[in-house]
């Protein structure tokens, strides 16, 4: 009791103190720790300010630190209102708001023009898209158990094969039930929803469908792009529910490892003269050139080969770790740098993709009540199957279901949002194989058989 008594004035006098000190400077500090997304409060208000100064003036500079401050800005303040709606915040919605909000906004030209063409601009020349695809999958390959990962890439196509039988059948019946022809279901809704995206599944397919049956590929396009982009957004809806399921019922989920006795990002190893506890700036830089350097061999692979530069780099990184050919120092960088992207660059990416890559009026073309319910059954039944097949193999039956969603994803946008509204970027390997492979796939045997029944 001594002890507690004479503890007593010590603490009215440290709180004298901080009272006597008053708002600065800890008061300030509490507002520089409340944030915006990562973006601290003054920071945010000081950016918010000088983004609409310089539209004001009518000249928006167009080099990489104005885009990248837009992006910053916008992306992280749809992430926050989609965080606080209530109900839908559990499921997705700040992916969800990141992405089509400003998809809405740019259509209806409610957000300035200069502006816009800045985000525009940088998202299409840079190709931003793939240096975090990259970043993302480097990081987590490299983090991974080498035994894990043997086993979950041979796992993984079981229920993917699966579910994307039983989605075509189910797709199919369900179009046809509500009074859709049946070939039409399966070529123009189903199979669509399945063949990867936009650029590696839509626009492949519209050809090859174009080839086929002597029709404008231009209006082939445009019916396959809106199941596309509903298929998507209902995989990201329905992972986004799969992460609140898991909360609630932990055994079912891995919190982003595919399979039991996986470690997402393993402890780091011990501190020796060799291998560092924690990497240093030099080596997290090492990482990110590494993963720069594997997508560019990826992306000379694809002109060389033809086959899609992140599946070639996919592949290449799982090769380097299998073989150990990386050391553990480099292993520890890319789990920072992996780390890095998920935190920082998801949601500006986010707001750029809405901007520059989702047509908000083909969005909405899709909007009629057999679409909605055709692709919805498509997309369920996918992750329903993903989720029992995965479970029966003994993996994590949500994140099986989650890598299957991927599959009806808008190629490697979607897998972001996807992987953003579950939070789940650790499985981004794996949503590539579904994304890529499943999606070339699926486009090789729809014109296959098209040529058939045509």
């Amino acid at each position: 009791m001594e002890n507690i008594a004479s503890l007593s004035p010590q603490r009215d006098t440290q709180a004298a103190v901080a009272t006597r000190a008053g708002f600065w400077p800890h008061g300030w500090w509490k507002l520089v720790e409340f944030r915006i997304g990562i973006i601290p409060l003054p920071v945010y208000l000081i950016l918010l300010g000088l983004v609409a100064g310089f539209v004001f003036t009518g000249k928006v500079p167009g080099e990489i630190s104005m885009a990248i401050a837009i992006m910053a800005l916008c992306g992280f303040t749809c992430a926050e209102l989609g965080k606080r709606v209530p109900l839908l915040r559990n499921i997705g919605a700040a992916a969800i708001f990141a992405t089509f909000i400003p998809s809405f906004l740019a259509f209806h030209h409610l957000l300035p023009a200069r502006m816009l063409g800045v985000v525009t601009e940088f998202t299409k020349t840079s190709n931003f898209l793939y240096l975090f695809i990259a970043s993302i999958i480097v990081g987590s390959i490299f983090a991974m158990d080498r035994e894990v990962l043997i086993k979950g890439f041979i796992k993984i196509f079981v229920p993917l094969a699966a579910g994307s039988i039983v989605a075509g059948i189910v797709g199919t019946a369900v179009g046809v039930a509500l009074g859709m022809e049946a070939k039409h279901t399966l070529f123009y809704v189903v199979i669509p929803i399945l063949a990867g995206g936009v650029g590696e599944g839509a626009i492949p397919l519209s050809i090859g469908y174009s080839d086929i049956l002597h029709q404008s590929q231009g209006e082939l396009f445009a019916q396959v792009l809106p199941p596309v982009m509903l298929g998507s957004l209902c995989a990201i809806l329905f992972s986004g529910a799969l992460n609140f399921v898991g909360k609630r019922y932990p055994h079912l989920t891995g919190e982003g490892r595919l399979q039991p006795g996986e470690d997402s990002f393993p402890p780091q190893p011990a501190q020796t003269q060799d291998t560092p506890a924690a990497p240093d700036v030099n080596t997290i830089a090492a990482a990110g050139v590494t993963a720069i350097t594997l997508y560019l061999v990826g992306l000379l692979s694809q002109r060389l080969f033809g086959f899609p530069a992140p599946v070639c780099m996919l592949f290449i990184a799982v090769l380097i770790k299998l073989t150990r050919a990386v050391s553990p120092q480099l292993q520890s960088g890319a789990q920072v740098v992996y780390k890095f992207f998920a935190a920082a660059v998801t949601y500006p990416l986010l707001f750029a993709i809405g901007v520059a890559m989702t047509p908000w009026d083909k969005l909405v073309a899709a909007f009629n009540i057999t679409n909605i319910v055709t692709i919805a059954a498509t997309v369920a039944s996918l992750m329903a199957t993903g989720f029992v097949v995965g479970r029966w193999l003994k993996m994590y039956p949500i994140e099986a279901a989650i890598v299957n969603a991927c599959h009806s994803g808008q190629g490697g946008t979607g897998d972001v949002a996807i992987l953003t509204a579950a939070n789940r970027m650790e499985l981004m390997p794996f949503a590539q194989i579904a994304t890529r492979i499943g999606g070339a796939i699926t486009v090789t045997l729809a014109l296959l058989a098209l040529s058939r029944l045509a």
